[in-house]
């Protein structure tokens, strides 16, 4: 039985991999199904593709009918080409504008397969887990359908139901994909550092998490949790609540939210809402969870975003969701506000933060592209100067200089793309950067914050003391090691200069942590006992001791920016 399974899932592939072989032929790629195929199977394919077709075909560029391969191999190519599209670092930009127009067209399951899945998933009858199943769906996708339904407490909520069957497709896709990518580095060498095999990884990762419901449930519950502990008055955003007892890897149920699309002006304005104030919130609610939660939402396109009655927005599909970590956001502000500026060594600075420090091969010909794209940005009007026009021109610069940054940074600039042409429609005079500018100055002063740096300082130090009470055992370990051989020490004078320079600034800075810590315990006694002299009721003596702590403190972090050199 296991042998006759194992032939069905070889003859599968074998299948699976003609019909890709048949539709790159039937598009016009015959070069690559050369590279693919040793045989002579290709001249087959050639005769059985009708000349006409190929000439109808011949009208498109070759972007356009990458993107038509994708359409007509299905859900798994369809999806590979959309995040393809996310990284413009790997592909022209022709070839991510034609994957951007990637769709689905696949009719939806019937009505009793979609009940088979749930039942399946939720190991009961249709009947007895609703009052009511909307037998047809009201959204539909190559992977899922999305159905009304209503629970026995009177609840409305969306059911999401996986398609039946699309997880095997998928997996079977997959070792396809690599198959095909170990041929293609093995056969093209240019295409090496593109790495094919690396991008089918990425991609199996990717898939993966979205085919299982139970993370984009996750996802949902996060972004939810992030806009229900905002208390700010600015808080124009919401989004579904997750129903968990009906919610498993192939079935997703969120509460059904009733609102206008946001890309339906002329409904917007029977309504009497005012676009402009639906722009304006829409990119704060955008620029909270960049720069304030760290989690946004990938994929803002209208469909996805709706106008609430209390002309809220709620965001909806969380499969698509960009994570970053405070550094990051901080390392993000601190690039706006230097072009803002026109810091160019700062800009530098920020790129290599992000690109973790990697080295510059012409840093005079960096400084002359960034200094080159400073001065456009100041030429253009205003309203034009959009964030994610910075951040795609950024982009090549940094692709041109060999600088490697996330996948998110690109993440970012996609969805800040997205969202700008909504606003753009709304209101086409929003000035965004006006915007987005107190959330840029929050976040890049936040590291400044005295109590925060005083707490470092203060954790360096007790990892400091519980390092200590360590070190003799961990010093008569090393001299043990060194008596019985098992470590050879080569003593030579080569960089012991730049060691003890950095050991001198580790003692200066220790000093500093020291004395600020005496500064910050004095202020906090002399303000508690109200030590005279007092102004307005507070020590004055307690004040100055917390200015000079404060002082103190600015420093210590002006040294650690510099790093280990002086200048």
């Amino acid at each position: 039985m296991g042998l006759i399974l194992d032939i069905k899932k070889r003859f599968k592939s074998i299948s699976r991999y003609n019909q890709i072989l048949r539709v790159l032929m039937k598009y016009g790629f015959e070069d690559l199904v050369r590279y693919l195929e040793e045989s002579k199977r290709y001249r087959y394919f050639q005769k059985v593709i009708p000349k006409s077709y190929k000439l109808r075909v011949s009208q498109y560029t070759k972007w356009a009918k990458m993107r038509l391969v994708c359409e007509e191999l299905g859900p798994t190519f369809v999806k590979f080409g959309q995040i393809l599209s996310n990284r413009p670092d790997l592909v022209p930009l022709e070839l991510t504008l034609e994957l951007e127009k990637l769709q689905d067209n696949v009719p939806p399951m019937t009505e009793n397969e979609a009940k088979d899945v749930v039942e399946s998933e939720l190991k009961d009858k249709v009947e007895a887990l609703f009052a009511w199943f909307e037998p047809t769906p009201f959204a539909s996708a190559s992977m899922a359908q999305v159905h009304k339904v209503t629970l026995h407490s009177g609840d409305r909520i969306a059911l999401k139901v996986q398609r039946a069957g699309i997880y095997d497709v998928i997996i079977e896709d997959i070792k396809v994909m690599y198959r095909i990518a170990h041929i293609l580095e093995h056969r093209i060498p240019s295409l090496k550092s593109f790495d094919p095999v690396g991008l089918v990884k990425n991609f199996e990762a990717s898939i993966l998490k979205e085919l299982d419901f139970i993370h984009e449930s996750i996802n949902v519950q996060r972004f939810y949790n992030n806009l229900k502990k905002d208390h700010s008055q600015e808080q124009f955003a919401e989004a579904p609540k997750v129903y968990r007892k009906f919610t498993t890897q192939k079935v997703l149920a969120l509460e059904f939210v009733s609102g206008t699309k946001i890309d339906r002006l002329e409904k917007l304005k029977e309504d009497h809402v005012n676009t402009k104030v639906i722009a304006r919130r829409l990119a704060i609610s955008f620029f909270k969870q960049i720069f304030e939660y760290g989690f946004f939402h990938a994929d803002p396109h209208p469909g996805n975003l709706l106008v609430l009655p209390n002309n809220h927005i709620c965001y909806l599909d969380f499969g698509m969701m960009g994570s970053m970590l405070p550094r990051d956001i901080n390392i993000f502000s601190n690039l706006f506000i230097a072009i803002k500026t026109k810091n160019v060594k700062k800009i530098i600075r920020v790129l290599q933060q992000l690109s973790n420090n990697a080295p510059i091969v012409d840093r005079r010909a960096l400084e002359f592209d960034i200094y080159e794209f400073v001065e456009k940005y100041y030429v253009r009007e205003i309203h034009e100067n959009e964030m994610s026009t910075v951040l795609l021109e950024l982009k090549d610069i940094i692709i041109a200089h060999g600088l490697k940054v996330p996948t998110y940074f690109f993440l970012f600039a996609r969805s800040l793309v997205t969202i700008e042409g909504v606003i753009e429609k709304l209101d086409p005079d929003l000035e965004q950067f006006e915007i987005v500018k107190p959330y840029l100055n929050k976040s890049a002063t936040k590291k400044y914050n005295p109590i925060k740096i005083g707490a470092k300082v203060i954790n360096s130090i007790v990892e400091l003391a519980d390092y200590m009470d360590e070190f003799p055992f961990d010093f008569k370990n090393a001299i043990r090691k060194i008596n019985s051989g098992q470590i050879q020490v080569d003593l030579t004078h080569k960089g012991i200069d730049p060691m003890v320079h950095t050991l001198q600034r580790i003692t200066k800075q220790l000093i500093k942590a020291f004395v600020m810590i005496a500064f910050i315990i004095g202020a906090s006694l002399f303000i508690i006992f109200e030590i005279t002299p007092l102004w307005k009721g507070v020590s004055v003596l307690g004040m100055s001791s917390f200015i000079l702590a404060i002082i103190l403190g600015l420093s210590m972090v002006s040294n650690l920016r510099k790093g280990d050199y002086d200048y």
